[in-house]
């Protein structure tokens, strides 16, 4: 199903459903498509200047950290996060981050937010999950305000919007440097 055909399905499933409650699972190959066109419907064509789409292209997501969220079964939303290192401190972007327009409103792009940073951070080998994004949004789910330039982008970025979650409070503040490959070792 590719998202053009996606609002009559997605009626389909909003009237079979009386409760519409979002759930998370891994991606597949087989999602690619949905998660192109979704992404095409939520951010446009412009989405490929953006400098968070430098970074995906410096560094790849990780594919064991993409994740679909569903409704009744159907595709509704995804998130990726790519490997990065801040100052020596391993960590992930969160992004993109996209929920189709039939489905918003029910929880599933802060489902997929929450999940994929406890699946990264359960993990144990980095420490912060950063973005860039609405602090509206972000902040009461426990994302953090980081100290204003010390996060360093290949492009413009609002410095107000970057934004990070640590179980290290401090890390929003103290986080300094450019963006950079995952450390290893």
């Amino acid at each position: 199903m590719t998202l053009d055909s996606a609002p009559s399905a997605a009626t389909a499933a909003v009237s079979a459903s009386p409760l519409r409650i979002p759930t998370v699972r891994p991606a597949t190959s087989a999602d690619d498509s949905f998660i192109e066109e979704l992404q095409a419907i939520a951010f446009g064509p412009g989405r490929f200047s953006k400098t968070a789409y430098r970074i995906r292209e410096r560094f790849p997501i990780d594919p064991s950290l993409s994740l679909v969220a569903e409704v009744d079964g159907t595709a509704c939303g995804s998130v990726w996060m790519t490997p990065v290192s801040i100052g020596g401190i391993n960590g992930w972007m969160l992004g993109p981050l996209a929920t189709h327009p039939n489905f918003r409103k029910l929880g599933a792009g802060k489902l997929l937010a929450r999940e994929v940073t406890k699946r990264a951070l359960a993990r144990g080998d980095g420490q912060f999950v950063m973005l860039v994004g609405d602090r509206d949004y972000y902040c009461p789910l426990g994302w953090e305000p980081t100290a204003l330039g010390n996060i360093e982008f290949p492009g413009p970025v609002d410095p107000t919007r970057v934004l990070l979650f640590a179980e290290d409070k401090s890390l929003a503040t103290t986080l300094s440097g450019p963006i950079a490959a995952w450390k290893q070792g």
